[in-house]
């Protein structure tokens, strides 16, 4: 299954991957406004959850740096193995410019932090919202090391919204880890190319 899965995947442009990746974005967007106009009072109650005066952006910042500063302690020092989704985040960030990396993270981090933290884990808890936010990420799952990865990964950003109440904040920090992580696989690839050829 694993075979077929990596068959798949390969087969796939990145094109065909930008597009999922879009047509994802806009359904959890969609989800978003539903998950608003169902469970809160209106729209400006819901974007009060977000404050960009609030000083503890700073520590959204240093939350995801620590992310990205383990996340890349493992690359150096795991066999590659640890880190196989496939091939999807090459696919993704190998062929994109800096400032498609800044806007297609900061796309990812708004769309699932106002779904995920701002819906449901309002209404529905940490823990709930945490462990679907994980589940979503479903390629992660056929890898244990990713696996845990994310649940870890979702439940830190999760702790940071129990915290601060401040949907900017977990924003900032998920925008923190992709882009840095999305770079370094930009760069990662970009060095092995050249090694190649």
């Amino acid at each position: 299954m694993k075979k077929n899965k990596l068959l798949l995947i390969k087969e796939l442009t990145h094109q065909d991957i930008m597009k999922s990746l879009y047509w994802t974005q806009c359904l959890l967007l969609a989800f978003t406004g539903i998950g608003i106009w169902l469970l809160f009072d209106s729209f400006s109650s819901y974007f009060q959850l977000f404050d960009w005066s609030d000083r503890r952006l700073v520590w959204g910042t240093i939350g995801g740096l620590t992310v990205v500063l383990i996340d890349f302690c493992f690359m150096k020092w795991l066999p590659h193995q640890y880190f196989d989704d496939g091939g999807i985040n090459e696919k993704i960030f190998s062929k994109l410019n800096m400032i498609s990396i800044v806007w297609i993270t900061a796309l990812i981090a708004f769309s699932e932090e106002m779904f995920f933290r701002g819906v449901l884990q309002t209404h529905f808890g940490f823990a709930a919202a945490s462990i679907l936010f994980a589940l979503v990420h479903i390629r992660y799952l056929s890898n244990w090391f990713l696996t845990v990865n994310v649940f870890v990964f979702s439940f830190w950003i999760g702790f940071f919204y129990e915290w601060t109440e401040n949907l900017a904040v977990t924003v900032v920090m998920h925008f923190v880890i992709d882009c840095a992580l999305g770079i370094i696989i930009h760069f990662k690839d970009k060095r092995e190319k050249n090694e190649e050829g």
